[in-house]
C-alpha cells in the first residue's frame, strides 16, 4: 500500500492506494496554521487513521508547497512559510519511524499524471498548475525531475517572456518581483487582468461565463491570458521540449484553452514544426495527493 499526503496551505489530505492505483482510503483535515509541530502531529494522526482503516502499513510520500534544499536539507520557497527552514523529511521520519519522501506539489502532479493519468506513455511530462498561483513540475520516465539545486520547474518568479510594452512592469508577486508568470498566468492573474482593465472585480468563473456569453471585455481578458500562458509554455518548449503538457488547477477547467493554446504558442517556438500535446489532468484535484503516493512506485522504487 502507498500513502500520499497533499500538504496544502489550508488542508492536509491523505490517500491510500493499492499497487494498481485503486483508492483504498481518503481523508482531509484543516492544516494547523503557523504551527510546524502541530502539522507534524496532524500527519502522524492521518497516517495512523489510514493504516487502521485499511489494516495495512504503507510507504509515505508528501507533496508540499515548496521544496527541500539539497544543500541545507531544509524546506525553502514554501508559501506556507512556517515550513521554511525546517528539516521536514527528517522530522517526519523520526516521528513515524519510517522513510518518507517529500516533493514539491507540482512535481507530484507530474508524477501522478505520468504514472496513471493524462501523461501515461510520455517520457517527459511538464505539468502546470494554473490555480491561485502558477507553478510547474517535470516528470521524466515517471520520476520527478528535481535538479541539482532542487529548483527544477520553478518558473513562477520568472518574468513573462516576450513581454509587451503595455504589460510592463506588471503586478508584483509574493517575492516582490513584477510581471511574473505566477501572477499573470494564474487564475489570480486572469481575475487581475479583468479588474485592471474594467475596474470591476469578478471571479474567474464569472469572467469565463461572460466570455462564453459574448461579453467583449471578458473575451479580451481571455485572449490576453491565453497569449501570456502560451508565451510561458513556449519558453518551456524551447528549453525542455516535453513530450506532453498536462494542465491542472482551476484554470485547467477552461476547455477553450485546449483548442487555442497550441496555435497561440507556435509563433514563439524556435522550430519550423512543433507537435504540441496539451492535456487536462485526468485526476483533477486528486492528482497532487495521488502523485505523493506514487513517489514510491515501480518508477520510484
Amino acid at each position: 500500500m502507498r500513502l500520499g499526503i497533499d500538504w496544502g496551505g489550508t488542508k492536509l489530505e491523505i490517500i491510500a492506494l493499492s499497487d494498481d492505483g485503486t483508492e483504498l482510503y481518503r481523508k482531509r483535515v484543516a492544516t494547523p496554521q503557523n504551527d510546524y509541530d502541530g502539522c507534524i502531529r496532524a500527519v502522524m494522526n492521518l497516517v495512523e487513521i489510514a493504516e487502521n482503516e485499511t489494516g495495512q502499513t504503507g510507504t509515505l510520500g508528501l507533496g508540499i508547497p515548496g521544496s527541500i534544499s539539497p544543500s541545507s536539507g531544509l524546506v525553502k520557497n514554501a508559501n506556507s512559510t512556517w515550513l521554511n527552514g525546517n528539516p521536514l523529511d527528517k522530522d517526519l521520519e523520526a516521528a513515524l519511524g519510517r522513510r518518507v519522501r517529500v516533493q514539491n506539489d507540482a512535481n507530484c502532479l507530474a508524477v501522478s499524471e505520468a504514472t496513471d493519468g493524462a501523461g501515461v506513455g510520455f517520457k517527459v511530462v511538464h505539468a502546470i498548475v494554473i490555480g491561485t498561483g502558477c507553478g510547474t513540475g517535470i516528470s521524466m520516465e515517471g520520476k520527478p525531475l528535481i535538479g541539482a539545486n532542487g529548483i527544477s520547474g520553478e518558473w513562477g518568479s520568472t518574468p513573462i517572456p516576450w513581454m509587451r510594452e503595455e504589460e510592463f512592469p506588471g503586478p508584483v508577486n509574493w517575492t516582490g518581483k513584477p510581471g511574473t508568470i505566477d501572477m499573470l498566468c494564474s487564475g489570480t492573474g486572469f481575475e487581475w487582468d479583468y479588474e485592471d482593465t474594467t475596474g470591476i472585480g469578478k471571479s474567474g468563473r464569472e469572467i469565463v461565463s461572460m466570455m462564453r456569453a459574448g461579453d467583449e471585455q471578458a473575451q479580451a481578458t481571455y485572449q490576453r491570458y491565453l497569449n501570456r500562458l502560451a508565451r510561458a509554455m513556449a519558453m518551456s518548449a524551447n528549453l525542455l521540449d516535453p513530450d506532453c503538457f498536462v494542465l491542472g488547477g482551476g484554470m485547467s477547467n477552461v476547455d477553450e484553452l485546449y483548442d487555442d493554446l497550441a496555435e497561440a504558442m507556435r509563433p514563439y517556438i524556435f522550430s519550423d514544426g512543433y507537435e504540441v500535446i496539451i492535456r487536462k489532468a485526468k485526476h483533477g484535484d486528486s492528482s497532487g495527493v495521488r502523485g505523493a503516493a506514487w513517489l514510491w512506485s515501480k518508477n520510484n522504487p
